[in-house]
């Protein structure tokens, strides 16, 4: 239902204010970006995106209040998950080979 390129999405429209230009940003055509963001309203109670169609004022798009706290839940979890695995991540890296650092 959500993953980090899905909340990458989610950020972009928040930034800027349109899906077509999220999509853009993240190499995306409009047709996956805007698909990617049914599943996500269809997924959740609430819809996380809500989107106007152009015309004489243009259209856009904005996280709804739903949208806004589901990225934050996300991204928190994402922060706690990276913390308490990092033992975990730095043995599995020392297992590959010739990876690059991270900085």
């Amino acid at each position: 239902m959500l993953g980090p390129g899905k909340a990458d999405l989610l950020e972009r429209i928040r930034e800027t204010g349109s899906i077509s230009a999220a999509g853009r940003t993240m190499s995306m055509s409009y047709k996956r970006a805007w698909s990617l963001v049914e599943s996500m309203n269809k997924a959740f109670r609430d819809p996380l995106v809500e989107s106007t169609r152009g015309g004489p004022n243009g259209g856009g798009a904005r996280l709804t209040e739903a949208g806004e706290a589901v990225l934050a839940h996300y991204r928190k979890l994402q922060d706690i998950m990276a913390e308490a695995g990092a033992a975990r991540i730095g043995t599995l890296r020392a297992m590959l080979r010739d990876v690059p650092e991270e900085k």
